[in-house]
């Protein structure tokens, strides 16, 4: 009969047997399901422009193609009916401009919805610029009221997200600064008349790098900005006569695409789908996690009906149960469809497992490999493994195992640890804790753009994987400057000085363990401190006594200085890098020189300790005489006398006069002038070089430099690469040195260079650089340049020809691998003769640069056309004077001076002005570069040369060597290893290479992308490994991933994401852990991936995509997370249900629980970093737009300096808070090492991944000194501070942090509604509550604890709630308790920061929000708070607790009673490690806690703590309960003062004595009864039955329920009687239980 056929009988036998189950049985077994939806907080944005903005990210002018297509069908095409048809047709016009797998990711990123977020950011600049112009009466007619809220109320819409309304029922209109055009006509008048830019009438719109540009537009035209939507009819008359006035260069033409609310009507049928609702999100996780019910805390109230929807998902029965495929089960016998799918129900609710034995769970790690490898679908199978494993896992267990694949991955754990999951993408590791779906798709996204790219460049496929495959510089790769030379004077050497005899020479010693700042004293030259100063200027001087006073002070640091005269440096930079010859002979008055002299001679007959007392002494007399500034001839002579008259064989004075005329120390100061200019140190004023890395020259940048420094030491110590032998400044300096320092070349590791991608500029047929002739150094032109810079130059400026000639001055030097282009960049009025020099510089490029003279040539000409018409101001109407010169030099560099004559005389002006125009659009659309600027491109790499800043050859030098050995030269070594086949060699010639070396170079470096990768290729893969092979993919993936972790979770959906859109190469190498010990998964998980069935195919409804359970099991409570993205805070919104404690077989009816959740905000995160400092901890930021500046604000933690604020897709000003924060610091200027400070950061967010924000600041000139955080005097009272600090930080009037913390919008939100609190005669200061919740049980307690903190007191009462776990009821009930017992509160809520270990339990996440983040998530002009636990009853007035003195400690905590002995062996802090680490000290409970904020954040408690849990919540183990633990732990540090006992009272430790006294009663687990939480409270608590009662009355009488009411009357609840110690249960907890 056959297997099959045996296991079919026993399935009908079986069937049959089910069916006769009783009705009820069969019903209450009915399969329940989970459905979850995320939806965004802003409102619907319209497909049809999302489309739009996707295509303009692949490239600018895709989105007017995408308009000017969809313009022209519009005539053609009928209108699709329903939202599925709309999508096809929208990504159809889409994908006809893309070529594959582009296409098919465009599509997904259409149905991900990723384009939205860059919508909101349009609608709040529309809303910007409506209320700019408020509108006059023919358009929309308002009242003067209304105008007045305007302002209010727009920057209450940028945060809730809410569309702008249209103008007069006007759906477009035109915005050009001055003023707003609603009609065509008024906008045709306009254009008509002529404008003029310059004249400054009106400030011209800002245009930002997301706009889009109409390709004809021209640089300095008007700027005109349409706020419309395609589709609309409005759009299409004003895009006409926008794009014809750009064509005629008489508008700059911009669209943001804006569709208002009202305008759904007016616009195509598809133009408005997308816009119904606010739009579902995709690419987040949700998990269903089996609970612990150990203490059943669960609510017994009954589960409240809801209207649900029945869910419209079938499920897929071709998925295997328990060895049986019902789709063919059911295609052989239909007609027992009910009985077969009741027998799957049955399998499926049956089989949940959360405990196996442990034999079985030793090899489950390998069973699931296996069962993944041999599957048909490798990915599909191990996401429905890791996906469903409480059902699958018993199954699992029960594979016979294959040794081999066993032994495989026990033999890739050698190299790598079990269960570690990685990720990399074409070579470079992602992050797997950070990925997310849209992170994931936008470098994707990348990948194949470029790999698009070089495939249209002619690179075969494997060349295009291995350009992908190079990856970026290393971020902690430092250069150092080469400052070996003899203009180095050390004032001592530790390995030959007398006075470091003692110390021990073993560099080994470099790697013992000693106390935080304790230095290890090596008699080794490990550290050199070099200070590069000026002897004579000030801060020189103290540079010199910083030297000696930590040479005195014995540091273990080699200190030299190298001198300079910053007047002849001047004088040398005047010179073109040249030793002026007049300033030799005349330096008589040029004191740093003299003194110069004066140390050298000092240092070669007495030693080079008494020339430093020399330099010491001319500075004791300086300020001896009060002359503060500047140093007089008199005090350097004196000094000189009184330094070397103890041991002077001849008179000092006579000695002084022959040194002032000593022609050899003459040119030894001189060279060392010359020689700190050409290391570019000499313009910083003062400067160190720690081991040539440079830093600001003070004490406190010293230490810091060499705790930098010391790792990278003791690295290659351990490693043997440094031993006892080498020479440690050597050894740098020779790997990783250069000969010179430019901060704009070498940026700081927080400032990333700016690069741009020239790929696409070369591909263009039109294209600028197409027609560009480069300059090359003598004999090198047909050699290939793998560098090339671009040099962008204003010619009408003196600092755009110094530019031009330091250009040709670097070729003349000589460069072998680098060519020079030169972009004319002038502003509209170039003069004839600058426009004949231009066409002489270009003839000369295009025509004569292989020849010899060339060079010489144009720097002549550039010195002529300089000295005549830019120094004086030559006759700027005629220019023959110029070509007469042009002819003359020709002749005499032997170019043929006939042809620049017969070229020049008949050149058109007006030909060469509409290239300048050319050149100019391209500079500002490829580059960025505004016209007028002068700016240096490197391969894609851009330096703006803003004021007062040089760039001289030798920089030029710098970055070419710079760039070439970090970027470039991985790419010429594969291009040169390139068989070009397909390529006509006529086409192979060195420019041709070049531009692909310049347009692959500058693409891949604009990718932001890991420099770590690691060796994939050493883990074996022959059995235990999943590869798929993809010749021709542009994508390779390696992973290592453990399938049954968290991770491998996530992973395994993406990589099928991933394989089903791009179809890419994969190495996937399976790494479960080899023996488990406890089930590694213990919950059901579904990532959310959208798909086009989201889109109705009936209307135009977009449903967008859920994460659906189905089959759920029903007895087992569980209890359900969302895995969201990083940067995203979300928030439940539609449950009925406790999300907490899901109990399915309690749904009655309902087949389908559903949750729908909120993307409430996007977290904008950042380091704030002061140069050579601790970062500044305390400081405070705020955000804001342009009218609003202070929307939300925080402070910077001292860890890492870290900051979060809460924002909205827009566009946002950073700027340092009014008060102490602004008085003491100014942020700086990013990027390009500029030293000026800027009054705001602007920050764009248009996309759903966040932003982490880099910046600096500095104190202000003259604060250098000050503190920003001001120590509160006064311990016992801040009301003191409060008083007397109207200005002060402490008592800042703006509402600290609350913006960012969310509860600035429930504030207004009370304020506005009806619902006034209630004066209930309460009076006094306010007493500040904190409290935690989550699930419908614990937020039952927490009412019943607010009610028994206000029958209790008679002061005002506000309460803070940790927003993030509140259920909606609880949102829905508490403004009205609030109304009705005369609180007030708060929601507050901090996003976990990525650098802090991460919590993976619900409960235990939870508990850190209790601890670790106290400074942070609450307003800093709060001072005190106490923190209740929610299932807390109090029995006192609290106020008195609020007031305690808490003897200056920050945190106040009670001890754990002792009283109870039958408990005595649960008293862990009684013995072990915590008896020890205690030492005597008492342990806390942490139920009840007051925190002095002001003490906590004057003291960094905050930050200690977080360390404290940094180091300790690596090891599982430690940390068990982590809200007690952490601060008991570190009260060494973070004093604790110790409440008396009876503020706490809880049974489990306290027994009964104690309780009448008790102030608080806690409802504490007892480990020993392990009793209900419900049980114990109406057991223990007397008045607890009927404040419950209360509470659940009014509960139920706002959410327009019924509640069971108890059987005996209770009295009124206001007049609770004494309490009762022992009064027996009564028949309401009994009914209850």
């Amino acid at each position: 009969m056959g297997r099959s056929g045996f296991c079919f009988l026993i399935l009908v036998v079986f069937c049959i047997c089910l069916s006769g189950h009783s009705v009820s049985a069969q019903n209450r077994s009915k399969p329940k399901n989970v459905q979850v939806a995320l939806r965004a907080k802003w409102s619907g944005t319209p497909l049809l422009l999302e489309a739009g903005e996707l295509l303009s990210k692949e490239w600018k002018d895709f989105f007017w193609d995408f308009v000017e297509s969809w313009l022209h069908s519009d005539n053609i095409e009928t209108d699709s009916s329903t939202a599925k048809d709309c999508l096809k047709k929208i990504a159809r016009f889409g994908k006809s401009l893309l070529t594959e797998p582009l296409a098919s990711i465009f599509e997904f990123s259409l149905t991900l919805r990723s384009a939205s977020p860059r919508l909101v950011l349009y609608r709040q600049l529309a809303e910007e610029s409506l209320s700019s112009f408020p509108l006059t009466d023919d358009v929309a007619p308002k009242t003067i009221e209304q105008n007045e809220t305007a302002k209010t109320q727009t920057s209450e819409s940028f945060l809730s997200g809410s569309n702008l309304k249209s103008p007069g029922n006007k759906c477009c209109w035109v915005d050009i600064g001055g003023s707003l055009f609603f009609d065509v006509v008024d906008l045709l008048k306009w254009l008509d008349t002529p404008n003029d830019v310059t004249d400054g009438a009106f400030q011209q719109p800002e245009i930002f790098e997301f706009d889009h540009v109409h390709p004809d537009s021209t640089a300095g035209s008007p700027t005109a900005i349409l706020y419309g939507a395609l589709g609309t009819e409005c759009f299409k008359e004003f895009h006409k006569a926008l794009s014809d006035a750009a064509k005629k260069g008489s508008a700059k033409y911009v669209v943001r695409s804006v569709l208002p609310s009202g305008c759904e009507s007016k616009t195509t049928s598809c133009g408005a789908i997308g816009t119904a609702e606010p739009p579902n999100l995709g690419g987040y996780g949700v998990e269903l996690a089996l609970k612990n019910m150990e203490y059943k805390a669960m609510d017994d109230s009954t589960v409240k009906k809801g209207v649900t929807l029945e869910d419209p998902h079938t499920e897929d029965l071709s998925q295997e149960v328990r060895g049986f495929i019902f789709s063919r089960i059911l295609e052989r016998k239909p007609e027992l469809t009910s009985e077969v799918m009741a027998f799957r129900d049955y399998l499926l609710s049956a089989t949940v497992s959360d405990t196996l034995d442990v034999w079985e769970l030793k090899d489950l790690g390998h069973q699931t490999a296996q069962r993944i490898v041999h599957a048909s679908d490798p990915l599909q199978s191990m996401q429905e493994i890791n996906q469903n494993f409480p059902s699958i896992v018993s199954s699992l267990s029960r594979t016979k195992l294959n040794d081999s694949i066993k032994d495989e991955i026990i033999e890739n754990q050698r190299m790598i640890p079990p269960g570690k999951s990685l990720l990399a993408l074409n070579g470079a590791l992602i992050n797997v804790e950070d990925i997310d779906l849209h992170s994931l798709v936008d470098m994707v996204h990348l990948e194949l753009s470029l790999a698009d790219q070089y495939r249209k460049l002619q690179i075969p496929p494997s060349g295009v994987r291995k350009f992908l495959s190079v990856l970026p510089p290393s971020e902690s790769y430092a250069f150092r400057v080469d400052f070996r030379s003899p203009h180095v004077h050390y004032i001592n050497n530790l390995e030959e000085d007398a006075m470091y005899k003692r110390w021990r020479s073993n560099i080994n010693e470099i790697l013992m363990p000693v106390f935080p700042g304790q230095l290890r004293y090596i008699r080794k030259n490990l550290f050199h401190a070099v200070f590069i100063l000026d002897p004579a200027s000030l801060s020189g001087l103290e540079a010199i006594d910083t030297i000696i006073s930590m040479f005195e002070n014995n540091l273990p640091m080699r200190f030299g200085v190298i001198l300079y005269s910053e007047k002849l440096v001047e004088k040398i930079e005047e010179n073109d890098g040249e030793l002026p010859v007049a300033h030799l002979n005349d330096d008589q008055d040029d004191i740093s020189s003299l003194v110069m002299r004066l140390f050298l001679h000092i240092k070669e007959n007495h030693g080079a300790l008494m020339a430093f007392q020399f330099l010491s002494n001319v500075n004791k007399l300086r300020v001896e005489s009060a002359a503060e500034d500047s140093l007089e001839m008199h005090q350097v002579e004196g000094a000189f006398v009184e330094t070397i008259l103890p041991t002077a064989t001849s008179p000092p004075q006579e000695t002084l006069l022959k040194l002032e005329k000593d022609q050899t120390l003459s040119e030894l100061s001189h060279e060392s002038s010359v020689f700190a200019f050409k290391l570019g140190l000499a313009k910083m004023g003062c400067s160190l070089l720690m081991n040539g890395l440079v830093y600001e020259p003070n004490e406190e940048a010293l230490i810091n430099a060499m705790n930098d420094e010391l790792p990278r030491i003791q690295e290659q110590v351990y490693y043997g690469q440094i031993n006892s032998h080498t020479d440690v400044l050597d050894k740098f300096l020779s790997e990783s040195g250069v000969q010179r320092y430019n901060a704009k070349i070498i940026a700081d590791g927080k400032v990333k260079p700016k690069f741009v991608s020239l790929c696409a500029s070369i591909l263009a047929k039109e294209s600028i650089l197409n027609d560009l002739y480069y300059l090359h150094s003598p004999e090198t032109m047909d050699d290939l340049k793998p560098v090339t810079h671009l040099l962008v130059v204003d010619m009408t400026s003196k600092k755009g020809m110094k530019l031009l000639r330091e250009g040709i001055r670097y070729l003349i030097s000589g460069s072998k691998i680098a060519r020079v282009g030169v972009l004319f960049n002038a502003n509209k009025d170039a003069t004839l003769p600058s426009l004949v020099f231009m066409k002489a510089f270009e003839l000369t490029a295009s025509s004569y640069s292989h020849k010899k003279g060339v060079l010489q040539f144009l720097d002549q000409l550039c010195s002529f056309y300089e000295q005549e018409y830019i120094l004086a101001s030559g006759d700027t109407k005629g220019y023959q004077k110029i070509i007469d010169k042009v002819i003359q030099l020709a002749d005499a560099n032997g170019l043929p001076s006939n042809a620049y004559e017969s070229s020049l005389s008949g050149f058109s002006a007006e030909n060469l002005r509409s290239y300048l125009n050319k050149v100019a659009q391209f500079l500002f659309r490829t580059i960025g570069v505004e016209s007028g600027i002068n700016a240096v491109v490197t391969n894609g790499r851009v330096i703006q040369l803003l004021e007062g800043s040089t760039f001289l050859s030798h920089d030029l030098h710098l970055l070419e060597s710079l760039e070439f050995k970090q970027r470039i030269k991985h790419i010429a070594e594969i291009i040169e290893e390139i068989k070009w086949d397909d390529v006509d060699p006529d086409v192979l010639t060195s420019k041709f290479i070049s531009d692909v070396v310049m347009a692959i170079s500058s693409s891949s470096s604009t990718r932001d992308r890991s420099s770590e990768s690691a060796r994939f290729e050493i883990l074996s893969a022959e059995y235990s490994a999943v590869i798929m092979q993809n010749e021709h993919a542009s994508i390779h993936i390696d992973a290592v991933i453990d399938p049954l972790s968290s991770s491998g979770q996530k992973l395994s959906a993406l990589l099928r994401i991933l394989s089903k859109y791009v179809q890419p190469s994969m190495r996937l190498v399976l790494n479960p852990v080899s023996s488990l010990a406890d089930l590694p998964l213990k919950n059901y998980y579904r990532y959310v991936v959208p798909t086009t069935d989201d889109f109705s195919g009936t209307d135009h409804t977009v449903n967008g995509p859920a994460a659906f359970f189905s089959n759920m099991p029903l007895s087992k409570t569980l209890t359900m997370n969302l895995d969201v993205p990083e940067p995203w805070l979300v928030q439940p919104l539609v449950a009925i249900h406790d999300l907490d404690n899901i109990l399915l077989e309690n749904l009655a009816e309902t087949r389908t629980l559903q949750a729908v959740f909120e993307l409430e905000a996007l977290v904008l995160t950042g380091h704030c970093s002061e140069k050579d400092h601790e970062p500044p901890r305390g400081l405070q930021l705020i955000l804001g737009t342009r009218n609003t500046p202070h929307l939300v604000d925080t402070l910077v933690m001292a860890n890492l300096g870290y900051w979060q604020m809460k924002v909205f897709p827009g566009l946002w000003y950073l700027q340092l808070a009014p008060g102490r924060s602004n008085e003491l610091y100014v942020m700086r200027e990013d990027g390009e090492g500029g030293q000026d400070s800027t009054l705001s950061k602007r920050i764009t967010i248009d996309d759903l991944r966040g932003k982490l924000v880099h910046m600096e600041v500095k104190k202000r000139k003259g604060m250098e000194r000050e503190k920003l955080l001001l120590p509160v005097d006064d311990d016992d009272s801040h009301s003191t501070t409060k008083k007397g600090s109207q200005n002060g930080w402490n008592s800042n009037i703006l509402k600290w942090a609350s913006g960012f913390i969310g509860g600035k919008d429930q504030s207004k939100k009370e304020a506005n509604s009806s619902l006034e609190p209630r004066s209930g005669g309460r009076y006094g200061k306010t007493i500040n509550i904190f409290s935690v919740a989550s699930g419908h049980l614990y937020e039952r307690f927490l009412k019943i604890m607010i009610l028994s903190v206000l029958k209790n007191t008679h002061r005002p009462v506000k309460f803070w709630f940790i927003k993030n776990y509140l259920s909606p009821q609880f949102k829905d009930v508490i403004p009205h308790m609030a109304h009705e017992y005369g609180f007030e509160y708060e929601l507050i809520t901090y996003k976990w920061p990525t650098w802090l270990h991460k919590q993976k339990e619900k409960q235990r996440i939870i508990w850190a929000y209790k601890i670790l983040f106290l400074d942070v998530i609450f307003p800093l002009a709060l001072e005190k708070v106490i923190f209740v636990d929610a299932d807390q009853i109090v029995r006192t007035d609290m106020g008195e607790l609020y007031d305690m003195d808490l003897k200056g400690r920050p945190l106040a905590y009670t001890p754990f009673c002792d009283n109870n002995k039958d408990m005595d062996g649960y008293r862990f802090w009684k013995q072990g490690f915590w008896k020890d680490h205690l030492r005597g000290r008492p342990y806390h409970i942490s139920a009840l806690y007051v925190v002095d904020l002001v003490k906590f954040r004057e003291t960094a408690a905050g930050d200690q703590l977080r360390v404290f849990y940094e180091t300790l919540s690596k090891d599982p183990n430690s940390l068990s309960n982590l809200d007690q633990d952490l601060p008991n732990y570190a009260q060494h540090m973070v004093p604790i003062f110790s409440l008396p006992q009876e503020w706490l009272w809880c049974e489990s430790w306290c027994g009964n004595a104690t309780k009448s006294k008790a102030k608080t009663i806690d409802l504490c687990n007892n480990p020993m009864t392990k009793e209900p939480k419900l049980q114990g409270a109406k057991r223990i608590v007397t008045e607890w039955p009927d404040l419950d009662l209360e509470a659940r009355r009014f509960t139920a009488k706002i959410l327009g329920e019924n509640i069971e009411e108890p059987q005996e009357q209770i009295a009124p609840p206001h007049q609770i009687e004494s309490t009762n110690e022992d009064s027996s249960e009564d028949n309401e907890s009994k009914a209850e239980l």
